[in-house]
């Protein structure tokens, strides 16, 4: 018997180089994974929407293989609409989230709820993003059959899935690395104290490598996740790999392979992870929250992969880093929990999280009208 659609979460994860479709059920107040659909992305260029019609195909796509798996019908969605660069125009509110309430100038207050005061103030983040790019992605998913009833800033639901209660607390940095962009989430004191998006992302280093060895975008992304390490020192002086035939001969352009020296990629990719915690370091300086890293850095999304970029990012940091991997749902399969799924595998976390919230709120407010009417009588 298939689950009643109200105990159905659904989100969308419309990502530079994969569209995620990921479902899961509310039995008994747990979450549970019910099934996921993953196709390449389509009709996208530097993170953001170029081409409607085919963006919208491959998150079809990924929603009908969803949809077999978990052996339900689904037709909404929470969505991740944050793979962009901010910009200055046609701004709209993602997120209000509080970091501190003040009663009765009594600062420092995390849950005023059942306190008795007479002056309530509240300190909160807010969080935008460009409206025209937020409606590209939800008339995407509108055209493959999905209606948008929430959407979250991907480094907020990456935070969900991978930080713990005792880092938010001491102060730390959440680096989701996509493929065109880095979202940036800091928390300190349990609460959000900063959110922002670089420019640079893992097709980057993809793409530099690409220019360096004169291969395909491809064969660049392969000799990445193969041989590739943002430390030089880190590759012996001797090492040589094949590059030039798609790492098995003769290359599709005629040319044959030919073998450098695998110290010779990490010296292409070393100053572009430098590059990126640079800008991240600076980033959270401008943002005045550089100082308040107690628990240090944590990296997640497809980009975290690279070998190095922890050295990196300790260096230029002078914190601990670590690399993040998702909190695994009950009934997942294991192929799910790697950092490049941490944002998707998030937002059903906040989804859910959210709704137990506005459930609770929902029981208040009847709770207290039942009581005001019972009084008057």
């Amino acid at each position: 018997m298939n689950p009643k659609p109200e105990s159905l979460i659904t989100v969308l994860d419309a990502g530079s180089q994969k569209s995620m479709v990921l479902v899961a059920e509310v039995a008994d107040g747990v979450l549970r994974y019910r099934g996921h659909g993953i196709e390449p992305s389509q009709g996208m260029r530097k993170g953001l929407i170029a081409e409607l019609g085919p963006a919208a195909e491959a998150i079809n796509r990924a929603a009908l293989t969803a949809e077999r798996t978990a052996k339900a019908t689904i037709e909404t969605a929470a969505v991740d609409r944050a793979r962009s660069v901010p910009l200055p125009p046609d701004r709209e509110v993602m997120h209000l989230l509080p970091q501190e309430f003040i009663l009765d100038d009594q600062a420092g207050i995390h849950d005023p709820i059942g306190m008795v005061g007479n002056r309530l103030e509240v300190n909160l983040h807010l969080s935008t993003c460009s409206g025209g790019i937020a409606q590209s992605v939800i008339t995407c998913a509108n055209r493959a059959g999905l209606e948008v009833e929430d959407t979250v800033f991907e480094g907020i639901a990456a935070a969900e899935a991978v930080l713990s209660a005792d880092e938010r607390e001491l102060g730390v940095c959440l680096a989701d690395i996509g493929a065109s962009t880095t979202e940036l989430a800091v928390y300190f004191e349990g609460s959000i104290a900063h959110t922002s998006v670089l420019p640079i992302g893992g097709d980057h280093f993809t793409n530099d490598l690409a220019v360096g060895l004169h291969v395909s975008v491809e064969e660049a992304e392969q000799l990445k996740r193969e041989y590739g390490n943002c430390v030089v020192t880190s590759v012996p002086q001797l090492a040589e790999i094949e590059v030039g035939g798609n790492l098995t001969g003769i290359s599709g352009s005629g040319q044959s392979s030919r073998l450098v020296r695998q110290r010779f990629l990490a010296e292409i990719l070393e100053p572009r992870a430098r590059e990126l915690f640079t800008m991240l370091r600076d980033n959270l300086r401008q943002g005045g929250v550089l100082e308040a890293l107690g628990a240090g850095c944590v990296l997640t999304g497809g980009g975290a992969n690279l070998v190095g970029l922890l050295d990196n990012a300790e260096s230029l940091l002078r914190v601990p880093a670590r690399v993040g991997l998702p909190v695994p749902l009950s009934r997942m399969p294991q192929e799910l929990v790697k950092p490049e799924y941490a944002a998707a595998i998030g937002m059903l976390l906040y989804t859910h999280r959210t709704q137990i919230r506005r459930a609770g709120e929902e029981q208040g407010l009847k709770a207290k009208l039942r009581s005001l009417f019972a009084g008057s009588f």
